[in-house]
C-alpha cells in the first residue's frame, strides 16, 4: 500500500482504474447469479437430464436401466410409427410454413401502406396471438365438425357437400394446417411488418422516378431488405411446427388422428413419456427431433447469408 502510495500518478490512476473496473465486475456477477441461476436449473439441467435418460430404461416405478444406444437404434431403425410421425411431421411443416410466410409477408405487405383507417385492421389480425392454443383448437373443433360444424353449414348453403374435416386422415391433416397458419400468421406480420417499416422509405421514391410499379418495388426492394426477418419467421415456423402438440391433441385426439393421420412427432413422444411411461425412449425421441431441428436451422442460416453476401 505504501509503495502504491509512493508510486507515480499514472501508475495509481491505473491501478485505481482496474480496482473500479473488478468492483464493476463482481457487482455484476451479483446481478446476474439469479438469471444464471434460473437457466442452469430449467434449462441446462433439464437438458442433461434428458440426455442421460435417452440411455436408460425408465418406467418412473423402477430404477433406471442403462441400455446404451438401443432406445436410438431401435427408433431409427425398428419402430414403423417414427416413419409415420417423421412423413406426417415434414407435411404439417411443409403445409404450415410456406402459406404462414407467404401470407405474412403480402398481409404486412398492405398493412404497411399508408391507407386510413389500416390501424383497425391490424389490431383484429393481431387477436389471434392473444388466445390460448387450446381454447382455439376448441372453438376450431366446432367449426370443423362433420355433422353440424360452422364450416359445413356454410359449404351447404352453396350447395356443397359436407366435408369430413376431423374424419378423414387427409383432411384431418388440411385441417391441423389451416389452424396452425391461422394462428402463426399474425406472428409473421408482426415481424415482417417491422422489418418493413425500417426499409429507407427514399429507396422507394427513388424506384418510383425510374417507373418500377409497386409490386416491382416489392420483389425489388422489399424483399431484399427484410431476408434477415423472413429466416427469422421461417426459423421459427419450423420450430413450432416440430414442437405442435396442444393444437394436435385437442383438434385429432392424443391417438394421432384417424388411421394416424395426424401422428406428429410432438404426439409420439407424449404417448411414450406419459401413456408408455417410457421416458428413456421419449427422451431418445427428443434428442433425435433437437438434431434434426439443430440441422434445419443451421442450413437455413447459412442459405440466408450466403444469399445476403455475409460472411
Amino acid at each position: 500500500m505504501t509503495s502504491l502510495l509512493n508510486a507515480p500518478p499514472e501508475v495509481r490512476a491505473a491501478a485505481g482504474s482496474t480496482t473500479a473496473k473488478t468492483r464493476v465486475r463482481r457487482w455484476a456477477l451479483v446481478f446476474i447469479a439469479p438469471n444464471l441461476s434460473a437457466i442452469a436449473l430449467f434449462m441446462v439441467f433439464p437438458l442433461a437430464f434428458s440426455l442421460y435418460m435417452s440411455v436408460q430404461r425408465w418406467d418412473l416405478f423402477t430404477a433406471p436401466r442403462y441400455v446404451g444406444s438401443t432406445n436410438f437404434r431401435t427408433l431409427l431403425t425398428a419402430d414403423p410409427l417414427f416413419a409415420i410421425a417423421a412423413r406426417n411431421t415434414a407435411i404439417f411443416t411443409f403445409g404450415t410454413v410456406v402459406p404462414t410466410v407467404l401470407i405474412g409477408a403480402a398481409v404486412a405487405a398492405i398493412l404497411n401502406r399508408k391507407i386510413k383507417g389500416i390501424s383497425i385492421f391490424r389490431t383484429i389480425l393481431f387477436l389471434p396471438l392473444a388466445v390460448s392454443s387450446v381454447v382455439m383448437a376448441l372453438v376450431w373443433q366446432f367449426v370443423f365438425n362433420t355433422e353440424d360444424g360452422l364450416l359445413n353449414i356454410v359449404l351447404g348453403w352453396f350447395g356443397l357437400a359436407a366435408v369430413p374435416w376431423l374424419v378423414d386422415p387427409k383432411w384431418a391433416m388440411v385441417s391441423l394446417c389451416l389452424v396452425s397458419v391461422w394462428k402463426n400468421v399474425p406472428f409473421a406480420i408482426v415481424v415482417l411488418l417491422a422489418a418493413m417499416r425500417g426499409v429507407p422509405e427514399s429507396l422507394y421514391e427513388a424506384a418510383a422516378i425510374d417507373g418500377a410499379g409497386e409490386v416491382r418495388r416489392f420483389f425489388a426492394i422489399t424483399l431484399p431488405l427484410i431476408r434477415g426477418a423472413l429466416s427469422f419467421v421461417v426459423v421459427v415456423s419450423v420450430i413450432n411446427a416440430f414442437q405442435a402438440f396442444d393444437q394436435v391433441y385437442v383438434l385429432t385426439g392424443g391417438h394421432g388422428g384417424p388411421e394416424s393421420g395426424t401422428y406428429v412427432f410432438g404426439i409420439m413422444l407424449f404417448q411414450h413419456a406419459f401413456a408408455f411411461l417410457d421416458f428413456g425412449y421419449a427422451s431418445a425421441l427428443s434428442w433425435v427431433m433437437f438434431v434434426v431441428l439443430f440441422a434445419l436451422t443451421v442450413a437455413q442460416l447459412w442459405f440466408a447469408r450466403r444469399h445476403t453476401g455475409e460472411d
